[in-house]
């Protein structure tokens, strides 16, 4: 049984006609995204301080946004969480995940400094990843600037931006001069060779499906590269030793509920400390969604305060 509040939402999407995400143009699917934001999150949570910078990148800048928790001070140097958002590497922005991040940000007492990686088509892999690495080393580059302890930096992202952030913390391992401290994983994208059961098992109509899967997966990763590539499938890396710790944050009626868990499993077997909970009857995508299904909120307030706990906000 589907959460009643996710049902609602999907009985409504289909009464209203909305078209799934494989049906649109890249460019449409974003403009949808960004336009439902407004019906399923709640709305924006003031924060002490906001900026808009850009970050030199390999394709040209990338924007990011940093937010710092309200009733902290300015001087205050407080842990990071860098957040990759999801979106299947083809939709999505630092505008369509900023509620999200304000409620991290304020719940948890850490700064957090959001990413506007480049997207597919127009920007296939590796583009994202190398925006994800280089935004990571600029942060703990300018940690003064920024005034975040370079020693408690974790990074953190939902589906795409979960697999981003997997595959960051994996190449942050070989960079001991800029570790990470924590990975914070949301339903994330883990192996994009191979089908896990639950993506056959869990495909029928709950926002994300197999169809839209191959959608985002043929944008991102065209068909003729290997997907077995660890940048690209977490799960297929040749070790997860030697990783920061871990909270893996699962839906139980995704797709990508089993190689989420697999992914969990393989960092505990790995000796990396890791929580994984699963959210058994709510779907993929559901933590922006705070305005219509309340346990989003619950699953924000559970993410923030294991990032408190684990940085020592």
């Amino acid at each position: 049984m589907l959460d009643p509040q996710a049902q609602a939402l999907i009985d409504l999407m289909i009464s209203k006609g909305i078209p799934p995400v494989q049906q649109l143009t890249p460019q449409e699917a974003r403009k949808a995204y960004l336009e439902r934001r407004y019906f399923s999150q709640p709305d924006p949570e003031p924060v002490q301080g906001l900026e808009n910078l850009s970050v030199p990148g390999p394709g040209g800048s990338i924007p990011v946004r940093t937010y710092r928790p309200i009733g902290t001070d300015a001087s205050s140097v407080l842990p990071v969480l860098i957040y990759f958002h999801g979106g299947g590497h083809v939709i999505g922005s630092i505008d369509t995940h900023d509620s999200l991040c304000r409620q991290l940000c304020n719940a948890s007492g850490c700064q957090l400094i959001s990413v506007d990686y480049r997207l597919a088509p127009e920007h296939p892999f590796p583009a994202a990843f190398d925006d994800c690495v280089t935004v990571t080393r600029w942060v703990h580059a300018h940690a003064d600037m920024l005034r975040i302890d370079p020693a408690r930096i974790a990074v953190g992202g939902d589906s795409a931006g979960g697999q981003l952030a997997a595959a960051v913390t994996l190449a942050m391992r070989e960079s001991p001069e800029c570790a990470l401290a924590f990975q914070l994983l949301i339903y994330p994208v883990t192996n994009m060779r191979d089908s896990s059961p639950s993506v056959m098992i869990k495909d029928k109509g709950y926002v994300l499906t197999k169809a839209s899967l191959d959608y985002f997966y043929g944008h991102y990763v065209p068909a003729s590269q290997d997907r077995g590539d660890w940048r690209i499938s977490p799960l297929l890396a040749g070790s997860h030793a030697d990783l920061p710790p871990a909270f893996v944050l699962l839906a139980g009626e995704d797709p990508l509920v089993d190689e989420g868990r697999d992914y969990a499993n393989q960092l505990s077997a790995a000796g990396v400390a890791t929580q994984c909970v699963c959210f058994e009857r709510q779907i993929h995508g559901f933590l922006p969604m705070g305005r219509l299904i309340d346990e989003a909120n619950t699953a924000v307030r559970l993410c923030a305060t294991v990032l408190k706990d684990k940085l020592g906000a």
